[in-house]
């Protein structure tokens, strides 16, 4: 019950505006960490760790056994698994497996962002390599892992440069800054690093979901103001023009600290942008479902879940749209669903799909022929849980 309490001790700090949560970084939690994807033919893959160790596998019937399973870095190394910080896992359009995570360093919450590729069906793993150029022992983690519409590997991340050189001139610096490269050789190289954009939130994961022109689009927790910690979009583009950032959320909420609770984004065909993300602002906590406007306020604007709801994942097919997330109860941790058949303008109410006693990563959304599952790890035991109603 470790996670739990952990939540329920940030979503009290968060409403009463703590001043300082670098402490929580949940990493010396076990580490549950792990993300998941289904291919065309309907094989579920999962990355997550086994002590220094990332390790992918295959699912041929939905998650009940895994008859492939692969060590990406043969030689251990130290490794960020906790909720907001997990490992990730892409597929390209040829078959190709892109696996991203962050590897701590020797100093506090610095870290290396590491990439690896199978070209072969998972059944081996190139030699981890560090996507970024800047190698100095600071802040290179959060990780976030795309492949566009030309199959080239977009990855993302929080990074701490910008925080020591404000630092050396004596300026102030609020927050991180987010980066990112890519590489359009199926990941043999990647591009130097570009920046997105300053003060962003240290510890939120970034979201990334490819739009209907192949492009990737990125939404994350930005800061504004005096610690505004609200929500910025970007797409980030591949021809080494610069991102064009825009503010995306408008909840006003202050908090002079990193929440460790990252947002959501998948796009439909029409361009819709469908964003998921957390707010405590005046002492509430919601998880909010908005259409992305950048630069103005969401449309549809709607209040997901309420107290001890956290760490929401959406996915979007056609005029469906289904958001997962966890909600704690007196008898532990409810796997929540709610879904909308109208692109979004309405929701059904919240419907428990299932519950455990024990800690859990955070629920994954993965689409198989127009079909929802949630990825889910309660206890360490994976599940596929289906959102179809029982």
């Amino acid at each position: 019950m470790r996670r739990l309490i952990a939540l329920a001790l940030l979503l009290v700090c968060a409403a009463a505006g703590a001043h300082d949560m670098a402490g929580m970084a949940m990493g010396h939690e076990t580490p549950l960490g792990f993300d998941a994807t289904l291919d065309a033919q309907g094989h579920l893959w999962v990355v997550d760790t086994m002590g220094e160790h990332v390790r992918v596998r295959r699912s041929d019937d939905m998650g009940r056994s895994f008859p492939l399973s692969t060590i990406v870095n043969p030689t251990g190394e130290p490794l960020y698994a906790e909720g907001e910080n997990r490992p990730k896992i892409a597929l390209g359009p040829k078959d190709e497996l892109y696996v991203t995570w962050s590897q701590p360093r020797k100093l506090p919450w610095t870290g290396f962002v590491r990439f690896s590729r199978s070209l072969d069906g998972g059944e081996h793993f190139d030699a981890p390599k560090t996507v970024h150029t800047d190698r100095a022992e600071i802040t290179h983690r959060f990780d976030a892992l795309a492949v566009d519409g030309n199959g080239n590997v977009i990855v993302a991340w929080i990074d701490k440069r910008d925080v020591e050189a404000a630092k050396a001139s004596g300026k102030p610096y609020l927050g991180a800054a987010t980066y990112y490269s890519w590489s359009s050789d199926r990941g043999d190289h990647f591009v130097p690093e570009r920046k997105i954009v300053d003060q962003s939130c240290e510890c939120c994961r970034i979201a990334l979901a490819r739009a209907p022109d192949g492009s990737i689009d990125a939404f994350f927790r930005a800061i504004y103001g005096d610690n505004i910690r609200d929500h910025a979009f970007a797409s980030l583009p591949t021809d080494g023009s610069a991102p064009n950032v825009q503010r995306a959320t408008f909840t006003q909420w202050h908090i002079e600290g990193c929440p460790h609770h990252g947002p959501s984004l998948a796009v439909d065909g029409t361009g819709v942008r469908h964003a998921v993300w957390f707010s405590a602002a005046d002492g509430k906590a919601v998880i909010w479902y908005g259409q992305l406007q950048p630069g103005k306020a969401p449309a549809h604007l709607a209040t997901i879940a309420g107290a001890g709801a956290s760490h929401a994942d959406l996915a979007v097919d056609g005029k469906q749209v289904w958001i997962a997330y966890h909600q704690m109860s007196a008898n532990g941790l409810d796997l929540m669903l709610r879904v909308s058949t109208d692109g979004g303008t309405t929701f059904f109410e919240p419907r428990a799909i299932a519950h455990t006693e024990s800690a859990s990563g955070w629920p994954k959304l993965v689409l198989w022929q127009h079909r929802a599952f949630v990825a889910w790890n309660p206890g360490g035991t994976f599940r596929l849980v289906p959102t179809e109603a029982l």
